[in-house]
């Protein structure tokens, strides 16, 4: 009697996703750091009553308004480089990855379900910053929401794309934490953090521009003022996207 072996078929994304969605739930850190510190930020700022004032200077905007798109981009570095990074290395630390290609989960679906994971994670955290923006500082939605959302997506993609390029380059979850870590400061100063990318001398507001989230910040700021974002800012951000997204693809190993 012949027995015949049927190949494992690989298991669908959706199922992946589930679990790597399960084990997510179960960090509360990375919970807080992206779901809950940027809001957490936008509000401390909000209640300093000169930020809520409109200011000339500004366009007749306040302070707390150029803020708002800084939060949003702020939960998509933190999901990006701080929390993607560590998991991902960590799991091919532990031979994780490398067993996995003997099943029927592939490390690809693996990968591609943390991607989405943290994405959606920092698309929530977006909306939830928007939120409070509007509803407890009278923050006005974005007057171009299509240039907005395009702008938002933009940049979700390039930081997960530089996440997957810091996983790439690690070997250990202790080296992508801290080359994490050096990249999440650098982001967060390009992003207007610590000073609003507008309220920069006009040199360096010109170079950080041409940085990830210095091109973001501008582009979602022109789409909340009801501008189209300047496709210098969107092709900055596409051609980031397209050089480290190349780079993490080359250089990623399983094993």
């Amino acid at each position: 009697m012949t027995t015949t072996t049927v190949p494992s078929r690989p298991a669908p994304l959706a199922a992946v996703l589930r679990t790597e969605t399960r084990l997510f739930l179960r960090e509360p850190g990375s919970l807080f750091w992206i779901l809950v510190f940027p809001t957490a930020l936008l509000t401390i700022l909000g209640l300093i009553p000169s930020f809520r004032k409109a200011d000339d200077a500004l366009g007749g905007r306040s302070v707390i308004d150029l803020y708002v798109p800084v939060a949003v981009l702020l939960a998509m570095i933190m999901a990006g480089l701080q929390a993607m990074p560590p998991v991902l290395t960590g799991y091919r630390e532990r031979g994780i990855l490398r067993r996995m290609s003997a099943t029927p989960v592939r490390p690809s679906a693996l990968l591609a379900a943390q991607i989405v994971l943290h994405g959606a994670a920092s698309l929530g955290s977006a909306l939830l910053v928007m939120a409070v923006g509007r509803i407890a500082f009278g923050v006005r939605l974005p007057g171009q929401s299509a240039g907005y959302l395009l702008a938002l997506l933009l940049a979700a993609t390039c930081v997960l794309a530089l996440g997957a390029t810091i996983c790439a380059l690690s070997r250990t979850s202790k080296v992508a934490t801290a080359v994490g870590s050096v990249a999440y400061l650098l982001m967060m100063f390009t992003a207007g953090v610590w000073v609003p990318v507008q309220t920069m001398p006009d040199l360096l507001r010109v170079i950080v521009e041409f940085t990830p989230f210095g091109a973001a910040s501008q582009a979602m700021d022109q789409a909340a003022t009801g501008n189209w974002p300047g496709w210098t800012h969107l092709l900055v951000m596409v051609l980031w996207t397209a050089v480290l997204g190349r780079v993490a693809t080359r250089l990623f190993r399983w094993e």
